[in-house]
């Protein structure tokens, strides 16, 4: 195969996985391997054909099982440390909110809806935990041990 060719396969491969599909970074693997034999055939390290598909194979599996969990991780979070998710994090109410009353407060520089998910009448001006989140609708609690 030509090396232009090497190169188109390439990036098809690496812009499917970082525009379209999410496979979990394979295809950016497999997209840099056809972009290496690419390389290799423009530099004119030619072979025959058959060669350049095992040369091609090769780099795509030895790429995937070397380095794609490392990256993966660090990209996607799953690092020690990394936390997903707000709950947890404290909150300060505006006005005084109900058992299951919902109200709107200010976090992270937008409003959000917030429901009190506790036992216990919430006074304004306090600062409560996050227990969960479901989209914008932030649940807090000033139980001691809040039900989420």
């Amino acid at each position: 195969m030509a090396w232009w060719a090497w190169m188109i396969l390439g990036a098809v491969l690496f812009g499917a996985e970082m525009l379209a599909v999410d496979a979990q970074f394979y295809l950016v693997f497999i997209g840099l391997s056809a972009a290496l034999v690419g390389v290799l055939a423009l530099l004119g390290l030619t072979a025959p054909e058959w060669l350049q598909w095992l040369i091609f194979a090769g780099l795509a599996l030895g790429s995937m099982f070397t380095f794609r969990r490392k990256l993966y991780e660090k990209i996607r979070g799953n690092v020690p440390g990394f936390k997903e998710g707000i709950a947890g994090e404290y909150i300060v109410i505006d006005t005084d909110l109900a058992v299951g009353a919902q109200g709107r407060t200010q976090f992270r520089g937008t409003d959000w809806t917030v429901v009190n998910s506790g036992g216990t009448t919430i006074a304004a001006g306090s600062r409560v935990p996050v227990t969960r989140n479901e989209g914008l609708t932030l649940y807090v609690s000033a139980d001691p041990s809040p039900t989420p």
